[in-house]
């Protein structure tokens, strides 16, 4: 059987200002690490296939007035998991052992930035043991 469960901390639920979008975020623990990439969406875009979005600003910043590189590992982070389970993978206690990433351009502040199944990333997961 297919492991399917979210941590119970996750609230992902319809996005009532987005139609079609799912949040994925943590309801209760806004001092965790999770809080700083901000709102976070994803939605299914058909079998295997998942967008996710965030909505960089000034937090997520450079001096150079666009996203910084390390928010945008994050996202990528965070959407390996989230698009996964939009996607229809099976989720369990896993850990990011490995990612890296090429950027081509920056990304601007103000602007919804999304994850898609076209972007190049590599990366290595481990799914943990249960205790």
């Amino acid at each position: 059987m297919t492991e399917r469960r979210l941590h119970p901390r996750i609230r992902h639920e319809p996005d009532p200002d987005h139609p079609g979008w799912w949040t994925w975020d943590l309801s209760d623990q806004q001092d965790r690490y999770n809080a700083t990439i901000g709102k976070l969406l994803v939605r299914s875009e058909g079998e295997g296939r998942a967008r996710c979005r965030m909505f960089p600003d000034i937090a997520h910043s450079n001096l150079g007035n666009i996203v910084h590189g390390g928010a945008i590992l994050t996202f990528v982070d965070m959407a390996m998991f989230a698009g996964g389970y939009m996607a229809g993978a099976a989720l369990g206690p896993s850990v990011t052992l490995d990612l890296s990433a090429h950027f081509l351009s920056g990304a601007k502040l103000g602007v919804p930035l999304d994850s898609e199944s076209v972007a190049s990333w590599s990366g290595t997961l481990r799914k943990l043991n249960r205790a």
